[in-house]
């Protein structure tokens, strides 16, 4: 049997091992391979930059625990660069499956850039009610939520003072893995309140979004994975998104490295049983 024939033969666990091992690594040790930013990205960096100290900055996050490897990245980066902007951050989600996880990415950002709960930032949680919750954000926010994720009386929290409605709100951010989200914040709140908006989601399902973004009705999108390791880039903290498209760049390789090395081996087989007057298989 000849090298080209073995090499077709080849174990079926050695290519997953390769592959697991171009996975792995770039996880483990990222490169950070250039990635270019899209406009519609940078849309919303550059609102959350433009924005002067102790602006107000919405993020809800409306995802849950099976969306985390794509949106946990951009909630991330998103609240690094809030506070990074010494903002005023008030967190919240739609999805009652994803408050849990919401609060950790909170708590977290926050205590690794030192800020104060409460004082810096507060963590709603999540209220019955999609539309009918955002309406009554937009005419009174404690109403809404009297209290915090934490049972303190959101009337008392130094980060909201000032703060009545959706209309004090200068900035909204939706992460959303489907209904509800970026098109409730929209339908329900900007369109009456006029604050702006911008959106993130799952790479699948972007595409439904352009709409809204080429038409204005939000300012700027993070698609998936992709587009929170563009947000990493442009705030200069590169993290699990960028160490996620590394390893999706390396696997695309190997796999196409593969391709190519099975087709060169097998035409070599046929050309050398052509020469020798076998049959070609």
């Amino acid at each position: 049997m000849s090298f080209a024939e073995r090499m077709l033969h080849i174990d079926r666990r050695i290519i997953f091992l390769v592959i697991g091992v171009c996975t792995l690594l770039p996880l483990l040790y990222p490169v950070g391979l250039a990635i270019k930013v899209s406009p519609e990205v940078r849309g919303v960096h550059d609102y959350i930059e433009s924005l002067p100290e102790g602006s107000v900055f919405l993020l809800s996050m409306d995802f849950d625990p099976a969306s985390k490897p794509e949106l946990q990245p951009q909630a991330v980066a998103l609240l690094r660069h809030a506070f990074k902007k010494n903002l005023r951050v008030i967190g919240m989600t739609l999805w009652v499956t994803g408050t849990g996880l919401a609060d950790l990415v909170v708590s977290q950002a926050a205590q690794e850039m030192g800020k104060v709960n409460g004082k810096d930032y507060v963590f709603l949680g999540w209220s019955p009610g999609v539309g009918s919750l955002i309406i009554t954000m937009g005419q009174d926010l404690y109403k809404a939520f009297p209290s915090d994720y934490n049972n303190q009386p959101t009337r008392e929290l130094a980060v909201l003072k000032g703060i009545q409605t959706l209309r004090d709100v200068n900035y909204v951010v939706s992460l959303a893995a489907g209904t509800a989200g970026i098109e409730s914040w929209y339908v329900y709140g900007k369109d009456k309140y006029k604050f702006e908006l911008g959106g993130g989601c799952t790479g699948v399902i972007a595409p439904g979004l352009y709409p809204l973004l080429r038409s204005g009705q939000i300012n700027g999108l993070i698609g998936g994975l992709r587009g929170a390791a563009e947000y990493e880039t442009l705030i200069g903290q590169k993290g699990r998104a960028v160490a996620g498209m590394d390893a999706q760049s390396a696997t695309h390789v190997a796999i196409i490295m593969l391709v190519i090395l099975c087709n060169v081996f097998y035409l070599l087989i046929r050309t050398s049983r052509g020469q020798s007057g076998q049959p070609r298989g």
